[in-house]
């Protein structure tokens, strides 16, 4: 793991143009564990703010998620154009980076839940406004953990829940900040008019939260993935790589 600007993140790959790969509200970048196990050029995935191990603080708007990140972009990119690929929460910071003057080839999101209820929102506030629940040990945690992010019965050693538990005050928490679950309603339309370059959208076939025919209403060519649930990076990777790659 390595760390800039108060961020977690990983890196990987050695040639072409730079991915970046940001998870979900809840998750850390193991998320895109399953998507990496093979090699396909370079890479870097970040833990957002307040997830995994990155600095918790300093707001958890999409405009201050996509300023950390950005930040972080920048000091990786090594002056070539940049894809980024978000999912959920990642997916609305990918398509604000792509407002924001970076060299984007493209931006693409997964799983973005656009509407929510107003009762919702005061359930997420009311999860920012609680005190973490801290365990004895740290499989208490990272079943926490896998719960935030609705990772089912992945396994606790797997690398999709990769430094999803913390330490605090000698027991166990899981490692995302509670103020991180105060959600905004998304600005969906006005983030893809802002952006400078093309955004794709997709989701799981099976996505309970969001369907393709509701992301064409931002997307004309939105695509369902095969297979695929909320977590379709974990559930169908290879269905993923393949939108990618035919997604101009």
């Amino acid at each position: 793991m390595l760390r800039r600007g108060g961020l977690a993140y990983e890196r990987g790959g050695t040639d072409g143009p730079l991915l970046v790969l940001i998870h979900g509200l809840g998750a850390t970048a193991g998320v895109w564990s399953s998507m990496l196990a093979e090699p396909h050029g370079r890479w870097i995935a970040p833990d957002l703010p307040g997830h995994g191990g990155s600095d918790h603080g300093g707001g958890y708007s999409v405009e201050a998620l996509a300023a950390a990140i950005g930040g972080l972009i920048e000091a990786e990119r090594e002056g070539q154009e940049v894809t980024i690929l978000g999912h959920s929460l990642g997916g609305l910071v990918a398509i604000a980076l792509a407002g924001s003057g970076l060299p984007l080839r493209a931006a693409y999101g997964l799983g973005i839940k656009v509407d929510w209820s107003d009762e919702e929102l005061a359930r997420f506030a009311g999860l920012a406004a609680r005190p973490p629940k801290l365990f004895d040990g740290e499989a208490e945690a990272l079943a926490q953990h896998r719960r935030n992010c609705g990772l089912g019965e992945v396994a606790l050693d797997s690398p999709l829940l990769a430094r999803g538990a913390a330490m605090q005050g000698g027991q166990w928490r899981a490692a995302m900040d509670m103020a991180a679950f105060a959600v905004e309603r998304p600005r969906m339309a006005e983030l893809v008019d802002a952006a400078r370059c093309p955004v794709r959208l997709a989701c799981g076939e099976g996505d309970a939260m969001i369907s393709a025919e509701r992301l064409r209403d931002f997307d004309a060519k939105a695509f369902a993935i095969p297979g695929a649930g909320h977590n379709a990076m974990v559930d169908a990777p290879g269905a993923v790589w393949d939108w990618l790659q035919a997604t101009p």
